[in-house]
């Protein structure tokens, strides 16, 4: 039997960044996203009826605007309790943890990965996490990581 994913959430540093915080004299200057993740979020994801969500621990005006310019609706920072935010996504697209596909690179994810149902994290994640993953990407974060993850979970409901 395939899998139906219909909500795919996202960690932001580690994941869709390379987990690097550039720092200035005003707090963060600027974050790099892979294109190709942008584009695997913006284009794949709804042709197949998945809806991205972003919860990170920290708060960024940055990633605020990455997620306007993807059209990513569901965005949540500044949430060191990821699965209170988890369970009321799921809540509000009417999903079971086997609707759920979540994406995360340590420790903080563990807690959201153990109720979704498919679970991916880039190459370099953390060992406790890589351990927890159904896939782990080839690709690290801010590298594609997401966008292989993306593929992945299309070509297992397919």
């Amino acid at each position: 039997m395939k899998r139906r994913i219909k909500l795919l959430v996202m960690d932001v540093d580690g994941t869709l960044t390379d987990g690097k915080i550039n720092m200035g004299p005003t707090g963060e200057v600027f974050k790099s996203f892979d294109i190709k993740d942008g584009y695997a979020i913006n284009e794949m994801l709804p042709a197949h009826g998945i809806v991205p969500a972003i919860i990170t621990g920290r708060t960024s005006a940055i990633v605020e605007n990455r997620a306007r310019e993807l059209h990513i609706t569901e965005l949540y920072q500044g949430k060191h309790d990821k699965l209170d935010t988890l369970k009321a996504l799921m809540a509000k697209y009417d999903c079971t943890r086997d609707d759920v596909a979540y994406i995360g690179d340590d420790v903080l994810d563990m807690v959201c990965m153990s109720e979704c149902g498919m679970v991916g994290c880039p190459a370099d994640a953390c060992a406790e996490v890589k351990a927890i993953a159904h896939y782990v990407c080839s690709r690290r974060g801010g590298e594609g990581a997401v966008r292989e993850f993306i593929e992945y979970i299309i070509s297992e409901q397919t």
